[in-house]
């Protein structure tokens, strides 16, 4: 499973971060997401999955 963000949808609202800051981080001069590993591991997956669900603008998606 691969985690994918699209930075022109992202608003920047840092949920990703703070959710799983493993797994993204927010951009220091405008804020949006940075995805630090985008291949998910078993113990990644559910941390991943509930970022995506609460990300405001849906820039956020996994995929296989």
């Amino acid at each position: 499973m691969r985690i994918h963000a699209d930075r022109e949808v992202c608003v920047a609202a840092g949920m990703c971060a703070l959710t799983a800051p493993d797994l993204f981080d927010q951009d220091e001069d405008d804020g949006r997401v940075i995805v630090l590993r985008s291949d998910l591991t078993d113990h990644d997956v559910e941390a991943a999955h509930e970022a995506v669900e609460l990300c405001p603008s849906g820039a956020l998606r996994i995929t296989g």
